[in-house]
């Protein structure tokens, strides 16, 4: 049976708890929100405010928040709650909710896999009589618990007609990966074992099977052109992908594009030049009106730029790569909801670009990085010729 909307809610099964009492059992007449995330989910971290908002906002209404830490990526399970204390002290000093720890799997098995949540954040909201209300992202719940709290939820047909299109979505999605996930692997073992005609099999039949998935088509690009270096069949699959990506207009996808032809840190003296900045023209042009505030992707420029950054820069435009840069710079800053592990190791890397792209020391706060001795001049002719044509 599927755990959806009006399922009992399962029992809470945890080895420890990091902060707040402990919580036993859901008590009759109370509200609760149970949150899986984890400190390398990007999203989970972000909510986590957010939750704390809807705790302090609703607790005279009985509502209680459960965070549960159940992904962690540790060795062990002294190492994972050692890692997950110190994380906690260090960014969440606002933290005014339990936090639960369980290593053994216990809570993935009663919650997330009968629910057919696929990842995280996940969010659960346990009604007063101890009945799942909601299962979703945790930032749809500050429309949806009014309506909880206020007895009209559950009854109404929004949330019947939510409740079921996530079902049906999350039983699409596990039909789907159950396809994926073996190619994938496969992929993934002849990668790492630079089998690479295996892993170009493996990952062709991703590409037919799977030709919208933006994270396959770049595993078929960089496999072609940055580990075997065949442009013959490298260069039409990352034309293709360029093409692709544009039609799709997407954030994502002409990043994805753009990086496999514009990392700061990757050598491309092997590809084409004129091809690829021919292409990297045409996703820069697509990919700066997408990162306008007004399309909600402006706040995470410092994830954006540095691939557009590089190339204005080899394109001979220093000066609008260091704007870029500077602009990615202000908007990590500006990141509220990222980890301070997170937002020192992006800073170095846009630090590094910056420096590179002056060619001079530049320093923020108490890190100073000089540029790398061996970093290429921009390329000056090309941005004359641009201009001219």
């Amino acid at each position: 049976m599927v755990l959806r909307m009006d399922s009992p809610a399962p029992a809470i099964k945890v080895e420890n708890w990091l902060r707040g009492e402990p919580l036993t059992a859901f008590q009759p007449g109370k509200l609760y929100i149970v949150e899986f995330w984890a400190t390398w989910c990007g999203p989970c971290v972000e909510a986590m405010p957010h939750l704390a908002e809807l705790q302090e906002k609703y607790k005279d209404r009985g509502l209680e928040v459960v965070g549960v830490a159940s992904s962690e990526d540790a060795p062990t399970a002294d190492e994972a709650r050692t890692k997950l204390d110190a994380w906690l002290t260090e960014n969440c000093s606002y933290l005014n909710y339990r936090i639960a720890f369980d290593f053994a799997g216990e809570m993935d098995k009663l919650w997330m896999e009968p629910s057919l949540s696929l990842g995280i954040p996940t969010s659960f909201v346990v009604d007063r009589d101890g009945a799942i209300a909601f299962v979703g992202h945790p930032m749809d719940l500050a429309k949806v618990l009014p309506k909880v709290i206020n007895g009209r939820w559950r009854t109404s047909k929004q949330a019947k007609a939510d409740d079921a299109k996530r079902v049906a979505e999350d039983e699409a999605t596990m039909r789907e990966r159950a396809v994926k996930t073996p190619i994938l692997d496969k992929f993934y073992a002849a990668f790492k074992a630079q089998e690479w005609h295996t892993a170009l099999t493996a990952i062709e039949e991703g590409v037919a099977l799977f030709p919208d998935d933006p994270l396959i088509r770049t595993s078929h690009a960089r496999l072609l052109i940055h580990e075997m270096r065949d442009m013959r069949a490298g260069l039409p699959a990352m034309q293709l992908f360029v093409r692709d990506a544009i039609n799709q207009n997407c954030v994502n996808w002409l990043s994805y594009a753009l990086q496999q032809l514009f990392h700061p840190e990757e050598d491309y003296s092997y590809l084409p030049s004129a091809e690829r900045f021919a292409m990297g023209k045409e996703l820069s042009e697509h990919i700066l009106p997408l990162l306008e505030p007004a399309t909600g992707d402006g706040a995470f420029k410092f994830l954006y730029y540095p691939a557009l950054g590089q190339y204005f820069y080899e394109s001979g435009d220093k000066d609008r790569a260091v704007e870029l840069i500077e602009v990615a710079l202000k908007s990590l800053a500006d990141w509220e909801d990222g980890s301070k592990q997170s937002k020192r190791q992006i800073g170095q890397e846009l630090l590094q670009a910056l420096a590179n792209y002056k060619s001079e020391q530049v320093c923020s706060q108490d890190v100073c990085v000089a540029p790398q001795q061996d970093f290429p001049k921009p390329n000056r002719t090309r941005k004359t010729e641009d201009e001219e044509g």
